[in-house]
C-alpha cells in the first residue's frame, strides 16, 4: 500500500487588494508547486471589497494534485482594535488601571462592531456573540485598551 499524499497547508496575512507573487506570498506558494500569479489575481479580486492594506489572514489549502483552495479570514482582532482607536500600535506596558498603561477607551458599541465583522468568519459561525465579545475584550486589555459600557 501506498502513503496517500497529504494536503498542505499554507497561513499567510496578505494586504487586502496587494498581493504580489513576491515574499511572503510567492516563495511560500512556489515551493508547493503554485503559480503565485495566479492565486495573486484571485486573492485581489476576492479582497477588492475591502480597503486596500487591511491585513486579511488567508488559509491555502494545497492538494497533491497541486490545486488549491483559500479561505478568507476577517482582520486580526489587534488590527480592528487599534483602527477605531485611530492608533498604530498598542501600549508598551499595558496596564488598563494605570493612566499610563492605556492607549484609549473603546465602548462597548465599538467591541460589538468588531464582533460582529469576527462572526462573519468560519471559525466563529457558530460560537454566541457573548463568547466573541469577551475574547476581543481580553485582547483590548493586552493592548492597553479600556473598555467601556
Amino acid at each position: 500500500m501506498s502513503q496517500q499524499a497529504k494536503n498542505s497547508l499554507i497561513k499567510l496575512i496578505v494586504a487586502a487588494g496587494q498581493a504580489a507573487p513576491t515574499p511572503p506570498v510567492g516563495p511560500a506558494l512556489g515551493s508547493k508547486g503554485i503559480k503565485a500569479i495566479d492565486f495573486c489575481k484571485e486573492f485581489n479580486a476576492k479582497t477588492a471589497m475591502y480597503k486596500p492594506g487591511i491585513p486579511i489572514p488567508v488559509l491555502i489549502t494545497v492538494k497533491p494534485d497541486r490545486t488549491y483552495t483559500f479561505e478568507l479570514k476577517s482582520p486580526p482582532t489587534g488590527f480592528l482594535l487599534l483602527r477605531a482607536l485611530g492608533k498604530e500600535k498598542g501600549a508598551n506596558q499595558p496596564n488598563i488601571n494605570k493612566k499610563e498603561g492605556t492607549i484609549g477607551e473603546l465602548s462597548l458599541k465599538h467591541v460589538y462592531e468588531i464582533a460582529l465583522i469576527k462572526k462573519t468568519d468560519e471559525r466563529h459561525a457558530l460560537l454566541r456573540m457573548e463568547g466573541i465579545v469577551k475574547s476581543i475584550i481580553g485582547v483590548a486589555k493586552s493592548m492597553g485598551i479600556k473598555v467601556v459600557p
